[in-house]
């Protein structure tokens, strides 16, 4: 991507885009030409199945007001129980919490490049699949990637985070 096209994109975007290449990840954000704030409508403009959407859940930590990032596979529904048994209890994140601490909007929060780095768990579930995609710091902006490459990426472990599949 040439310094001009990076200009261009909006700084969360170009967040990601930094932390991607400081990484050596190949791959980077795509623009889709709508938001696809839910994991359904990245899934439909990418052509892809909803489970193959790594989306970001950020909860707030009750003991220190600590942000906790958990990417799920968009298929499934995060146990705030099972995150609770691993960083402590949690709360639900408003949108002002979310975007101070990541620095980005929610709908577009990206697993990598947070304002403030987040406690993160990676939902054992997105390794069900070869490929997976993320969003890139903006509604419009996704990238893809492989589930190992987001433990490489985040350092987070992988863990059993969700709720049962029906």
């Amino acid at each position: 991507m040439c310094g001009a096209e990076l200009k261009s994109l909006p700084d969360g975007v170009q967040r990601v885009v930094a932390a991607l290449q400081a990484s050596g990840h190949a791959q980077l954000p795509r623009m889709l030409e709508d938001a696809a704030r839910t994991a359904q409508q990245a899934a439909d403009a990418l052509g892809i199945v909803v489970g193959q959407i790594a989306k970001s859940i950020i909860f707030r930590r009750l003991s220190d007001d600590a942000a906790v990032l958990v990417v799920t596979s968009g298929d499934r529904r995060v146990d705030e129980h099972k995150v609770a048994a691993l960083v402590g209890p949690v709360g639900r994140a408003d949108a002002a919490f979310v975007k101070a601490r990541t620095g980005f909007t929610i709908g577009g929060v990206a697993p990598v490049a947070h304002a403030h780095p987040p406690v993160t768990l990676i939902d054992r579930e997105l390794f069900r699949f070869a490929e997976i995609w993320a969003a890139a710091g903006h509604p419009h902006a996704v990238f893809a990637l492989a589930p190992q490459d987001l433990e490489r990426l985040t350092g987070a472990p992988v863990a059993d985070v969700v709720l049962a599949a029906a």
